[in-house]
């Protein structure tokens, strides 16, 4: 079994350290959005992501992709954490009483995920795994910004989380090229981005990941929800599974993060609303 150097202290909401359990592709979050702990496979140790997101919490994040995937070492680390969870005291250890169940195993981290080449290949280590240790019930997920759905090995990971009753967490945060390049840092054609979000909906259940926030001081103007939810009705509402709509809770680590600031419960419940009246499910986590 892998040697885990967690610290004594137990797990937050507000801390999502990928070091832990001081292993290298595996860490534990308690996830608020999940409601429980979510075992994290982070396929970007090196900080990079092809996005820059104003409100992402990675200290140093830097522009790029995912470095080699060590399968071996991602195998040896998520096979001994699960025996940690299930066999030992982990959950006793570091998890508040109430919310000592695994929720989910979730590819997420430092970047992009599907950005490692070894993506694909990693899916099938973690479907293996989960079932080797009668998890079959806990799901696993996939959080993207799926900007590389287009890609052959991207759409083979996806057909295989599919497969294994898996989810796709899809992050949307506007439809306007010029709310994506202030938000996520990237220029996206908003019909592309809606293309991309049916070719995953086809290949596994999907849901859109949305964060929602205060930006200097504003809130997002009714032309900039109109746009975003154009770009889901482009999409297909009837594809999606719906929409997970979030703020922000924990500071943002980047240059911008003095222009973020929350929205309040009641905000975030209007917006709801609106894209509720999309006929679409919405689960809202403020």
């Amino acid at each position: 079994m892998t040697t885990m150097s967690a610290s004594d202290t137990q797990l937050s909401t507000r801390n999502h350290d990928r070091d832990f359990a001081g292993l290298t592709y595996v860490y534990p979050v308690l996830s608020r959005r999940a409601g429980g702990v979510s075992v994290g496979i982070n396929l970007n140790p090196n900080n990079a992501c092809n996005w820059h997101c104003v409100y992402c919490q990675v200290p140093d994040l830097v522009r790029g992709t995912a470095p080699k995937i060590d399968l071996a070492v991602l195998e040896s680390e998520l096979r001994g954490f699960l025996d940690a969870l299930v066999h030992g005291d982990y959950m006793m250890q570091h998890v508040p009483e109430g919310l000592r169940v695994i929720r989910d195993i979730a590819f997420s981290g430092n970047g992009e995920p599907t950005s490692a080449a070894e993506f694909a290949d990693a899916v099938e280590v973690a479907a293996r795994l989960r079932a080797q240790f009668g998890l079959t019930g806990v799901p696993l997920r996939l959080i993207t910004n799926g900007s590389l759905m287009g890609r052959s090995t991207v759409r083979e990971g996806v057909r295989h989380l599919g497969e294994a009753g898996g989810e796709v967490w899809f992050k949307v945060d506007a439809g306007s090229n010029a709310a994506t390049r202030r938000i996520n840092g990237v220029s996206l054609d908003p019909a592309a981005v809606a293309r991309r979000l049916q070719t995953s909906a086809a290949l596994c259940a999907t849901w859109v990941q949305t964060c929602m926030f205060r930006w200097d001081g504003q809130l997002p103007t009714d032309q900039e929800l109109d746009a975003y939810l154009h770009v889901l009705e482009l999409a297909g509402v009837e594809r999606l599974a719906g929409v997970l709509l979030y703020g922000v809770a924990r500071p943002s680590m980047q240059p911008e993060a003095q222009r973020v600031s929350p929205l309040s419960p009641e905000e975030l419940e209007s917006i709801a609303d609106r894209i509720r009246k999309k006929g679409l499910t919405v689960r809202v986590s403020p």
